[in-house]
């Protein structure tokens, strides 16, 4: 099962379930995705509440002066794709760890697609402690960013949520 919401910085839209009588449950190897093109405006929001003032944001001179292309999107607003992406399916998931491994640069403008892969699901009482593989990619299969998320999860039903951005 593959589910894939796309995420713009002025609106959402959605893909993925059709109506059916039968819910859609999360099963170890299932894929969520969502969509994000980062803006210079979702940078300086980002600053704003994190300080992150570092020059290499704001600065395209100083990030060419260090070997980049042009000025990058910070690691963690790319990274917060993940919790995103489970508290959009599972509504009152708690994010309870992350590990991160950066891998490569994003570019204001950039399409990044953001994924966790179900690995491991056990019950606890009446929620559910889910382990994820995180990744975001660019340009198709460009690794950008990849690593490990447990999810506290309610339910193991998946949902489309109208998310804010």
């Amino acid at each position: 099962m593959m589910l894939v919401k796309r995420l713009f910085p002025s609106h959402v839209s959605s893909m993925g379930f059709c109506s059916s009588s039968a819910p859609t449950l999360l099963k170890s190897g299932d894929i969520l995705k969502q969509a994000r093109i980062f803006s210079d405006t979702d940078v300086t929001e980002y600053s704003k509440l994190s300080y992150d003032l570092n020059p290499l944001h704001f600065d395209s001179e100083c990030a060419r002066n260090t070997g980049f292309e042009d000025r990058l999107v910070p690691g963690m607003l790319v990274s917060s794709l993940f919790p995103r992406i489970i508290a959009s399916q599972f509504p009152g998931a708690v994010y309870v760890s992350q590990t991160l491994h950066f891998k490569s640069p994003v570019y204001m403008g950039e399409e990044i697609i953001g994924e966790v892969q179900a690995t491991s699901i056990r019950q606890m009482k009446e929620k559910y402690i889910a382990k994820f593989a995180t990744k975001c990619f660019k340009k198709g299969d460009l690794v950008v960013i990849d690593g490990e998320a447990m999810a506290i999860l309610p339910t193991l039903s998946t949902e489309q949520v109208q998310s804010m951005v």
